[in-house]
């Protein structure tokens, strides 16, 4: 008799659970419009980084109507929901990033971008080019419907709106490491932290991953070039930078095809903005180059840091100038943390089906959620942006860049599962 009563009482909470996750699956679908709604007005309303002060009062609004204790003004626009469940336990993050890009839009989507603004001293557009404007939509999204499962909640869950994920303004701190910096993490202390970014190339309804190192470190890098200006028509009476910018510019590619050792891991370095003289016929007195560095391993990344100093040197010296290297730090390596992984795949199989849900190698493309990873456990998946049959997928970061809206869907599925699962099983 007491077999059939513990067995009747198992099968009773196994129905509630099942009737439960319906209800969940509902809800998410229903809200559905909304968060494409979110995400068009996003969209069309970009603000750069440190500046998305529209972006964070709609955000707030929004997890003020649903309930929840409301932080704002963190690392200058970051705003923080907190949903406290009705039994409890652990505490989990959800992150999402706010910002957009000073890149001018160009295609013909009916929530286009027209935003203009001057950044660095140029004349650009303003553009989510890298799909922050969903990350934003689908967690406003897992807020709303989490919010009404407060009794299935066992614990906490932190929603975390981050500004300046694609770094702050020269001059300025932002981002993960400044909401780190002012307690984001704590009051309460986060166990664990879930974050995703949409991508253009992989389907929807596909889910990527890694375990451990999955995305580079970041090095931002200025070198300066001091020759000796001269009239151009003389170079002999002067010492060209432009000439050894190119030769700097020449050496740094063979520290990595010649010095790199990239059966290990991958790195790159690029050179993205070169500044120098002001006529055609006047070589200048000196030059800027403006680079990135990425790279997956740290001995890499001290080898690569270590030659580019003394190469740009010596060079420049060869030539009869100078030059010198500044570096800023803006990412580390994003680590996927291997035990929390493991625990948590089966959750994206689930939800995903487990055909849609496939492993990948890393990437040199860079993420400051690899910051909160420095002091929590956490977990960084990519979500699918394309729609099915396009064999044409527009990279980040530039003006052609798209995402279905319907790829949104399941990333509020899997972010909502994610942290019911944590907790539940913390």
């Amino acid at each position: 008799m007491k077999k059939l009563s513990l067995l009747l009482l198992c099968l009773t909470a196994l129905t509630t659970q099942a009737q439960m996750d319906q209800q969940l699956l509902k809800d998410i679908e229903n809200i559905q419009p909304k968060v494409i709604d979110w995400r068009h007005y996003f969209h069309q309303n970009p603000e750069l980084s440190n500046r998305e002060f529209n972006t964070a009062k709609k955000i707030e609004a929004h997890l003020k109507s649903l309930g929840l204790e409301v932080q704002t003004g963190i690392a200058i626009t970051g705003v923080v929901g907190i949903l406290k469940g009705d039994l409890p336990g652990k505490v989990v993050a959800l992150r999402a990033d706010i910002d957009a890009l000073p890149v001018t839009e160009r295609n013909n989507l009916p929530y286009k971008s027209t935003v203009k603004t001057t950044f660095l001293d140029t004349e650009t557009g303003v553009m989510h080019a890298c799909g922050h404007d969903t990350h934003t939509a689908i967690l406003m999204g897992v807020a709303e419907v989490l919010s009404k499962h407060k009794h299935k909640i066992k614990g906490t869950i932190k929603f975390i709106f981050q500004p300046a994920e694609e770094g702050p303004p020269p001059g300025e701190e932002g981002g993960a490491k400044l909401m780190i910096k002012e307690g984001v993490l704590q009051n309460p202390k986060v166990d664990a932290i879930f974050g995703l970014h949409i991508n253009s190339g992989t389907p929807i309804n596909t889910i990527k991953y890694k375990s451990g190192g999955t995305m580079a470190a970041v090095e931002r890098f200025v070198v300066t070039v001091k020759g000796k200006g001269t009239h151009g028509s003389a170079p002999w009476t002067g010492v060209d930078p432009i000439l050894i910018s190119a030769k700097i510019i020449d050496g740094f590619q063979t520290i990595i095809s010649r010095e790199s050792p990239l059966i290990d891991e991958a790195a790159v370095i690029t050179v993205g903005k070169i500044t120098a003289g002001v006529r055609f016929n006047i070589i200048p007195e000196s030059a800027e180059m403006i680079g990135t560095v990425r790279t997956l391993d740290a001995d890499m990344r001290e080898l690569i840091m270590r030659r580019m100093n003394e190469m740009a040197r010596d060079i420049a010296k060869a030539y009869g100038g100078e030059a010198t290297i500044e570096w800023q730090n803006n990412t580390v390596v994003t680590y996927n943390d291997p035990n929390l992984t493991t625990q948590m795949v089966p959750t994206l199989e689930r939800i995903a089906g487990a055909d849609n849900v496939r492993t990948m190698k890393a990437t040199t493309g860079g993420e400051d959620f690899s910051y909160f990873q420095e002091v929590v456990p956490g977990f960084y998946f990519f979500l699918g942006g394309m729609t099915p049959g396009n064999k044409e997928a527009f990279p980040h970061h530039t003006p052609d860049f798209q995402v279905d809206d319907a790829g949104m869907l399941l990333g509020v599925k899997v972010m909502s599962q994610l942290a019911l699962d944590y907790l539940n099983a913390n």
